[in-house]
C-alpha cells in the first residue's frame, strides 16, 4: 500500500527516523540500562522491535500495558512505574507470573504496600519524590516503607524517581538539577537497599548517569515538544491527514484535529505550513512563505505536540518506507 492511499487521519511512523532513534538511544543505554516506557506508543508490536535491538526490559503506567506485553511474550521484566489500589488489576498483574512474567510495581505509601502485599505482588520499587508533583514518598520515608514491604512478605528491588519537571529543563541548568534530584533518590536508596535505581526519560538520557536503568519511551517516536531540545533523535511520528478546505482568503483546512491529536504541549506542526487553530476534526492552517500551497485532496503530515495521548487516540501505526507503507503496528496497549 502507499501511504497516499491510507484513510486519514493516520498516525505515520518513518522507519528510517525511528530505526535511527533506536541506535542512538541504545549506544548510550544499552540492554537493561534502558527499560523503554511503553506508554509512550502503546503497542506490543513497536516493544517487539525494542525487545529485539537487545532492551528485554520494559515500564508501563497501567495494568492494561503490563497484561498486554506479558501476553506478548514481552514479559521478561515489567515495571508498572506507577501506583496502583486496584486489588483486581493488582491481582491481574500477580497472576501473570503464570505466563512466566516477572512483574514489580512501584509503591509510595503505606496503602499502596498492603494494597501489592494483598493482591500478591511479589516485587516492589520505593517510589521517592524528587522534585515533580506528582507520586513518590518523602525520600526520609522511603527507608521505612522498604521495611514495611518486607514485614508483607514484598521482596525490594530498589527504588524510582522521576525528575519529570526537568524534562525541558534548558541546558545551561539542566545538569546541575539533575544532580540535586538524583541525590535524593540515591540517598534514599543507600537507605533502602536492592539493585535498581530507575528512573529518568527522554528529555535528561544524557546527563541522568546516577539511573541502573533509564525509564524514556518517547525517543522512539518524537514529538515537537521533545524536538526542541539538542538530542540526536529525530521525528518519527506524524499525522497523515488530507486537505479538504482551501479558502480563497489564504487558509487550509485538513481533516486531522483535536481527536486525532493532543494538544496538552502545544499546537501540532504541520509540515510546510502554519498552524492558526485546532478543532475537533480540522487544523486551520496556511502555507509557510515561500511553499507551495497545497490543494484540495492533498495530502499533509502533522507532527503532535505530545506523542504518548496521541498515539492513544488511534488503532494502528502504519510504518512507511519513502511512500511505501511496510508494516502495521496494532496500538493494542490502550486503555486501563
Amino acid at each position: 500500500m502507499n501511504v497516499h492511499d491510507l484513510p486519514t487521519p493516520a498516525l505515520v511512523v518513518d522507519a528510517e527516523a525511528f530505526e535511527h532513534n533506536l541506535a542512538a538511544m541504545a549506544a548510550v543505554r544499552p540492554g537493561t540500562a534502558l527499560r523503554p516506557h511503553v506508554k509512550a506508543f502503546k503497542s506490543t508490536a513497536l516493544a517487539g522491535e525494542l525487545a529485539a535491538a537487545g532492551h528485554p526490559s520494559f515500564c508501563g503506567a497501567t495494568a492494561r500495558e503490563l497484561v498486554g506485553m506479558a501476553r506478548a511474550g514481552l514479559g521478561a521484566d515489567l515495571l508498572l512505574a506507577n501506583e496502583l489500589l486496584d486489588l483486581n488489576r493488582l491481582a491481574a498483574l500477580a497472576e501473570l507470573a503464570t505466563l512466566g512474567a516477572r512483574v514489580t510495581v512501584a509503591v509510595d505509601s503505606d496503602e499502596t504496600v498492603a494494597a501489592a502485599a494483598q493482591a500478591g505482588i511479589g516485587e516492589v520499587l520505593i517510589d521517592v519524590e524528587v522534585g515533580l508533583p506528582r507520586g513518590g514518598c518523602p525520600p526520609a520515608d522511603a527507608a521505612r516503607l522498604a521495611e514495611q514491604a518486607r514485614r508483607a512478605g514484598l521482596a525490594v528491588r530498589g527504588v524510582m524517581g522521576y525528575e519529570g519537571h526537568l524534562m525541558m529543563e534548558p541546558d545551561e541548568t539542566k545538569a546541575e538539577k539533575v544532580a540535586a534530584s538524583m541525590r535524593l533518590l540515591t540517598e534514599a536508596h543507600a537507605e533502602v537497599g536492592g539493585d535498581v535505581i530507575s528512573g529518568g526519560g527522554t528529555g535528561t538520557y544524557a546527563v541522568n548517569t546516577w539511573v541502573t536503568e533509564l525509564q524514556a519511551g518517547s525517543y522512539t517516536l518524537m514529538d515537537t515538544q521533545y524536538g526542541l531540545l539538542d538530542t540526536p533523535f529525530r521525528q518519527a511520528l506524524s499525522v497523515l491527514a488530507t486537505v479538504l478546505t482551501a479558502s480563497p482568503k489564504g487558509w487550509l483546512v485538513a481533516d486531522a484535529g483535536l481527536k486525532a491529536m493532543s494538544l496538552d504541549h502545544g499546537d501540532p506542526t504541520v509540515v510546510g505550513g502554519d498552524v492558526w487553530f485546532c478543532s475537533d476534526e480540522h487544523t486551520t492552517f496556511a502555507p509557510s512563505a515561500g511553499t507551495p500551497a497545497p490543494r484540495i485532496g492533498d495530502r499533509v503530515r502533522i507532527h503532535p505536540s505530545h506523542v504518548d495521548p496521541t498515539v492513544a487516540l488511534h488503532p494502528v501505526l502504519h510504518v512507511v518506507r519513502g511512500d511505501e507503507v511496510i508494516e502495521r503496528w496494532p496500538v493494542d496497549l490502550r486503555g486501563w
